[in-house]
């Protein structure tokens, strides 16, 4: 049985993964609130924003997490075309949540639908990203924590589309990004500590990629995107200011007509009232 590491590089990979999860939580939350907001193509368009951010920033915290995983007696490759399908998976599966919350209109069903979809799409994420192991060896699940981490999983995807349902304020997107964060980081190490590894010693060269040759690039892409995309999402006006500045035009352009009135004369008239009009004798001059 070969020994598993978790933290090859100490405290730096979770903490580094628990903070990819965190924004990504933050901005999927962020682009459902505006997408709440909306109506037609901009609706459609948030959320589909909302499904990559989430489906990304948890693809990123899982592999970030593995850039720390080891097992002693054997190298680590990853399957290319695997690793790439369950990212696209993640985004298309939570991508199902999300819209299921968009646009049913019974909000408790597209809750339990979406975060029933959301959280399958974390854990399908997880273990496709799992079977993209190449190692010398076998490797086994202990059942009951697999469907322990799936459990974790799809609660904190239904707590995080809650959230998004119920909260408004930036403090509180920004507290149920941290929970859900821990929520996610918590399924990867419970499916992590069902994997148990029987080494085979052998010679032969593995197929796939390292770590370093491609998830490490592709996880600093995404991770790049997220970033600029929350950058995005903050300078976006919210449904609020979009109707303050609305109300501020309508307030604006009355006053604006009101200061290109009569003609000056007329203004001049309405200051001095004791000042006869143009063209017009005073009492006093006519004898």
């Amino acid at each position: 049985m070969g020994h598993l590491d978790h933290a090859t590089f100490g405290w730096l990979t979770p903490l580094l993964s628990y903070a990819m999860a965190c924004i990504g939580a933050a901005l999927g939350l962020s682009c459902t609130v505006r997408a709440l907001d909306t109506t037609g193509r901009s609706r459609r368009n948030w959320l589909i924003t909302a499904a990559s951010a989430i489906g990304s920033g948890i693809w990123t915290m899982h592999f970030v997490a593995m850039l720390g995983f080891g097992v002693y007696g054997t190298d680590i490759r990853y399957n290319v075309p695997l690793t790439l399908l369950s990212l696209l998976g993640a985004m298309v599966v939570v991508g199902g949540g999300v819209f299921a919350v968009g646009y049913s209109r019974d909000r408790t069903r597209a809750l339990l639908l979406g975060g029933l979809a959301t959280g399958l799409g974390v854990a399908s994420m997880h273990y496709l990203g799992m079977a993209a192991l190449r190692l010398h060896g076998a490797i086994h699940y202990d059942p009951l924590r697999v469907v322990l981490s799936v459990v974790i999983a799809v609660i904190a995807a239904t707590a995080a589309l809650w959230a998004a349902l119920n909260i408004r304020s930036t403090r509180a997107v920004a507290l149920a990004s941290l929970v859900m964060g821990a929520a996610v980081s918590s399924m990867h190490y419970t499916g992590m500590l069902a994997v148990s590894v029987q080494v085979t010693p052998s010679g032969s060269a593995l197929h796939g990629a390292t770590a370093m040759q491609f998830i490490f690039p592709l996880a600093v892409g995404l991770g790049s995107y997220l970033f600029l995309t929350s950058a995005f999402v903050a300078l976006s006006p919210t449904a609020p200011e979009r109707a303050a500045y609305v109300h501020a035009e309508h307030v604006r352009a009355p006053a604006a007509a009101a200061g290109r009135g009569p003609d000056p004369r007329s203004r001049r008239a309405a200051r001095s009232p004791d000042v006869p009009p143009a063209g017009t004798r005073s009492p006093a001059g006519t004898r």
